[in-house]
């Protein structure tokens, strides 16, 4: 905890979320900053003496092999960071190695135009499948006025659904904020004491389906839910204190982001959509479940454009005007649209975390369908539920996930 306190000094909103010591109550919280190569050698000196640790585990000190290795791939992540802080020469793939222990590549166009022409087939209108698609989102958009209440009625009834898999503590709670101009569509801010305040972005996040899967990701059953199991545990299973310090840019934070964005999914399993619309029309508000489902599921192979366009940016040093219109194309937005995705790319805090998203999201989409026999669309509550709980509760690495669940390290791109 002290060196990543420590590094926060210097890196801003590296913790993310803390459960259990105030960061104002560590002694670290108050020492001046230090160096970042400083904290870089540090990083990796814990690494060798975790590596001691496990050559000879004591009673007090007891590393298991992935737990330890849970622990080195965190220290690797930061190490890296507070390298790159301190100057040292860096590279844009490097670092998502370094950060999320996965190897990133560009997608693959043929599935792109794949995806398309399943929207081609779904959307209903005439004209430019972009034409069509800006029509749909317009007319699945929330007032303004209504999303707050849009999304305490989703909060409530996804918080229904949740408390059947699993216990929730006793006062735990959500609040919610609108906003606007914000580089993210919604964040989560974990205040402690099982509460966390959850502010929407409603310039970009201002649709029925979107809404329902942002509640449910920063939530219920997500990052809120998430963090409340980190403080109280399940009843008899082994705790892990390293667990309740959320870090940014780490491979922590690809599989929480990669259960987030499937929290939806995989809490209701196929035929969310029109349980969302049911939610939704007790508070006024219209949408066509079905249809955003099966728009949502053409849509999914669209996914990795983003983490492309941060490619394009970092590695390939891309003018960013280019970068913007293979947004437009591929993910058929709008303009502002397009610029409020780069606005996010180009951020310094955020220009790696795409990745998290699009790379977590593929990884535990194979883990949560492993049992079934691959990684498939559709997910099971019953057997995705649990799983789900399994990945709050224990160490995982990604390279352990994927080994899990027999999926391949990269999606290679055939363009």
């Amino acid at each position: 905890m002290a060196l990543a306190l420590r590094a926060e000094k210097l890196l801003p909103g590296l913790v993310d979320a803390q459960s259990g010591t105030r960061r104002s109550g560590h002694p670290a919280a108050s020492e001046p900053p230090r160096g970042p190569a400083e904290l870089a050698g540090h990083a990796s000196r814990l690494r060798a003496r975790a590596g001691e640790l496990a050559n000879r585990p004591t009673e007090a000190e007891p590393l298991s092999g992935r737990r330890l290795d849970q622990i080195d791939r965190q220290l690797v992540a930061l190490e890296y960071a507070l390298r790159r802080l301190a100057g040292e020469p860096t590279n844009y793939r490097a670092e998502l190695l370094a950060y999320f222990d996965t190897e990133v590549e560009l997608g693959v166009r043929d599935q792109y135009h794949a995806a398309h022409a399943a929207l081609a087939e779904i959307l209903p209108g005439r004209g430019s499948l972009a034409e069509r698609m800006a029509a749909y989102r317009a007319a699945e958009r929330v007032p303004p006025p209504r999303i707050g209440r849009a999304v305490t009625a989703l909060s409530t009834a996804l918080r229904h659904v949740t408390s059947t898999f699993l216990a929730l503590p006793d006062g735990e709670a959500v609040h919610y904020e609108v906003a606007t101009d914000r580089p993210w569509g919604g964040f989560n801010r974990y205040l402690g004491e099982l509460r966390s305040l959850v502010v929407v972005n409603g310039d970009v996040t201002n649709q029925g389906a979107a809404l329902a899967q942002l509640v449910a990701h920063e939530a219920y059953p997500g990052h809120h839910t998430e963090q409340c199991r980190a403080v109280t545990g399940p009843p008899g299973a082994q705790r892990y204190p390293e667990r309740g310090l959320y870090l940014t840019n780490t491979p922590q934070s690809l599989i929480s982001e990669g259960m987030a964005d499937l929290a939806l999914r995989a809490l209701l399993g196929p035929g969310w959509g029109r349980w969302v619309e049911s939610v939704l029309a007790e508070v006024g508000v219209r949408m066509d479940g079905e249809l955003a489902e099966w728009v949502e599921l053409a849509s999914r192979v669209l996914r990795p454009v983003r983490q492309d366009a941060a490619l394009l940016l970092h590695s390939l040093d891309t003018d960013p005007e280019q970068v913007r219109a293979y947004l437009r194309r591929w993910l058929l937005v709008d303009e502002p649209r397009a610029r409020h995705i780069l606005r996010f790319l180009r951020h310094p805090r955020w220009r790696a975390y795409t990745t998290s998203y699009v790379e977590g999201a593929r990884l535990v989409q194979a883990w949560l369908a492993a049992p079934a026999g691959g990684a498939g669309d559709a997910l099971d509550p019953s057997v995705a539920m649990p799983r789900l709980l399994r990945l709050m509760d224990e160490p995982w690495t990604p390279s352990q996930l994927r080994a899990a669940a027999g999926s391949p390290s990269t999606q290679r791109s055939a363009s």
